[in-house]
């Protein structure tokens, strides 16, 4: 484990000329680490997804937590989330755009190795990563927290490159075990590896300990579980370690 980071600010562009500003960690004069993009939940690149990019600094890898709005926005209203994650929707392309244009800032970091690249998504940043595989982009392992598993445009065989793992709690209302399977089938059809791991008594948003009052703000179907924090932690180091070490 690496105690020592260094953290900056980078402004790249997307196809579509949208300016994004990500925030990069990596330990602290490393060169060659393994990259990983951090795709935020529908509130925008905010400190909880900083938070996860340090974390992954300290276990020597290079972070990019990405902005998929726009000037780094962010916000704690589900209405103003929901609006801007919807406009990403809107044109079926925006969203492998500016997840790529992203991926390829992070792959040009002196302190990477671009060889061995990986992403990392929570709920909306789960479809971003998930999307951005299926695209054909250079990543060789994907994890994704309580994600939007739908595809606008399904994995087709030989294009992903990722070994996936999907992190799902068995109470999340907004993506249901419908949605999984629905999932797995797409995964299987194609011909991708991939693992879904199902946690008990976990709702949507488990990973965020913000969880809780984000729902009770909002009126949304959210929750903290610590435990399946913990353990799906814990799984998306196992699949970094076993492709990018």
């Amino acid at each position: 484990m690496t105690s020592a980071i260094q953290t900056r600010e980078i402004q790249y562009k997307a196809a579509d000329g949208t300016q994004l500003i990500g925030y990069f960690a990596a330990p602290e004069n490393s060169s060659g680490a393994a990259g990983i993009i951090v795709a935020p939940e529908w509130w925008g690149r905010n400190e909880y997804t900083e938070q996860r990019a340090r974390e992954l600094a300290e276990q020597g890898y290079a972070a990019f937590a990405i902005d998929m709005y726009g000037d780094k926005k962010v916000t704690t209203e589900a209405s103003q989330a929901n609006e801007w994650m919807m406009q990403t929707f809107a044109k079926p392309e925006t969203i492998v755009h500016r997840a790529t244009a992203a991926l390829d800032t992070l792959s040009t970091q002196p302190e990477v190795d671009a060889t061995r690249l990986g992403a990392i998504g929570f709920c909306y940043g789960g479809k971003v990563v998930l999307d951005l595989a299926r695209s054909g982009a250079n990543l060789k392992a994907v994890a994704t927290f309580h994600a939007n598993l739908s595809a606008q445009t399904p994995a087709q065989q030989g294009q992903v490159k990722a070994e996936i793992l999907v992190l799902h709690g068995e109470l999340d209302s907004m993506v249901t075990l419908d949605d999984v399977a629905q999932f797995k089938e797409e995964m299987f059809a194609a011909q991708v590896p991939h693992e879904v791991i199902i946690f008990e008594d976990a709702k949507h948003g488990f990973s965020n300990p913000q969880a809780d009052e984000r729902a009770k703000a909002n009126g949304v179907d959210l929750g903290y579980n610590a435990e399946a924090e913990e353990k799906s932690l814990a799984a998306m180091y196992e699949l970094l370690s076993r492709h990018l070490d």
